[in-house]
């Protein structure tokens, strides 16, 4: 191994690379790779053939080891224990996706309002005889969606029970989260499988999972009260629902950040101008991925996708003419399902066209295949994701459509994380 080493110290570069037309190969066997302190070269970079015009990567790339929080370099942790923790961390970030997902559907079917109680321990039980239902199904007729439900239609005490149990599950499923981060997280840290870096992350992650309970319970106990208006429809705030489904899409995300983190070997890009300006656009993308789906909350709280069902123009128009109507002028923003709407819409339509753009700017950069492979699914992605809004907006919000347009934001803004974590810049060694 030592002279191995010795012999790499001493070889220029351009001895290591074939003269040949294909690409050249470096064949290293993966003990010495996995056992050579790298600390002691100066520079660690993929190597390339060509001449100065012609910058190709080589069919084997040199990967750079992390001095923390990876699988390979971390100090003390086996890099089996490191694996361990790594799919628990992405089996975190499920478990965040399918409360998104269901709490989606709880919208659609407007079931969030069911349950007027918020008990932490008394809640996990659902009603089990009839007398506990009919008891529970008197106490919702006492809060006003009940009350504008009715001058509609009849709700029976089955219909009350098919919204009651969407509720109960989606608060289950959140408890169950936080319980599939707590217990491991507490055996990992007895265990020594938690690396320095990662400690404080934990702690943000818990921190994050109690905020989010929190404001689920707010946001539902703003449809609870009575409107001031006549005309005002019993929901939750859509400003509180923005900042309820928003917290969870940053907790996502940083769970299946910090689990691809520990999973995939990194590997380290060339240091050239179009992988430079691809690492910043990432970014850029992953924020107007977040912000598009942002929009689409406001567009649920206030059920905006029923005001106009025509694409591409509104009512015939291309600007409505009640976008403005709202006074304070800023409130339409926020406040006018039309305006709300139109921002959605053109929101979506400019990230497409940014993740397109990307796209193209990436085909003759010098990526790794994993990285070209996961810009080519956030663009067929991101065109799925449209089509599935338009068809959403058309057939006027039927609730399966509108959940898959749902889920659909989130497995976008999974591809953008990848995709951002492929081109991240890593520490030198």
């Amino acid at each position: 191994m030592s002279l191995f080493l010795h012999v790499i110290r001493r070889l220029p570069s351009a001895a290591l690379v074939s003269r040949r037309k294909s690409a050249s190969t470096l064949l290293i066997c993966k003990q010495c790779f996995q056992e050579a302190n790298f600390s002691s070269i100066k520079s660690c970079r993929p190597f390339y053939s060509g001449g100065a015009k012609s910058l190709r990567p080589s069919k084997f790339w040199i990967t750079s080891l992390r001095k923390a929080g990876t699988v390979s370099n971390t100090v003390g942790i086996s890099a089996q224990a490191q694996k361990i923790v790594g799919t628990w961390l992405v089996g975190c970030a499920g478990m965040c996706f399918g409360a998104v997902i269901l709490g989606g559907v709880t919208r659609l079917t407007e079931s969030g309002l069911s349950m007027v109680d918020w008990q932490l321990v008394k809640d996990m039980k659902p009603p089990g005889s009839e007398a506990e239902w009919i008891a529970e199904f008197e106490r919702y007729k006492q809060f006003p969606e009940y009350q504008q439900i009715s001058n509609q239609k009849e709700m029976t005490l089955s219909d009350f029970k098919f919204i009651f149990y969407m509720e109960w599950g989606h608060r289950m499923w959140g408890r169950t989260t936080g319980m599939v981060f707590l217990l491991p997280a507490l055996y990992f840290l007895r265990k020594g499988w938690v690396s320095k870096a990662l400690k404080p992350r934990l702690a943000a992650f818990a921190a994050l999972l109690g905020f989010q309970g929190f404001l689920g319970w707010y946001m539902v106990k703003s449809g609870l009260e009575e409107k001031p208006g006549p005309n005002d429809v019993a929901r939750v705030s859509q400003y509180r629902l923005a900042a309820h489904l928003g917290s969870a899409f940053i907790l996502y995300t940083l769970f299946l950040w910090q689990g691809l983190s520990h999973l995939l070997t990194p590997i380290q890009l060339p240091d050239v101008k179009s992988i430079t300006r691809l690492r910043g656009l990432a970014h850029g993308v992953m924020t107007a991925v977040f912000v598009t789906a942002l929009s689409g909350a406001f567009v649920a709280g206030l059920d905006a996708g029923l005001t106009y069902n025509s694409y591409p123009k509104m009512a015939d128009k291309w600007i409505p003419d009640d976008l403005w109507a709202f006074s304070p002028k800023w409130k339409n923003i926020f406040e006018n399902p039309t305006t709300v709407q139109f921002n959605h819409r053109h929101l979506a339509e400019s990230t497409v066209v940014l993740i397109g753009g990307f796209w193209w700017m990436s085909r003759k950069a010098p990526m790794h295949p994993r990285a070209r492979l996961a810009v080519n699914l956030l663009l067929g992605m991101a065109f799925g994701q449209a089509t599935l809004g338009v068809t959403t907006l058309l057939t006027y919000v039927p609730t399966p459509v509108a959940a898959v347009h749902q889920s659909g934001s989130l497995v976008l803004l999974s591809f953008a994380v990848w995709v951002a974590h492929e081109l991240r810049r890593l520490p030198k060694v």
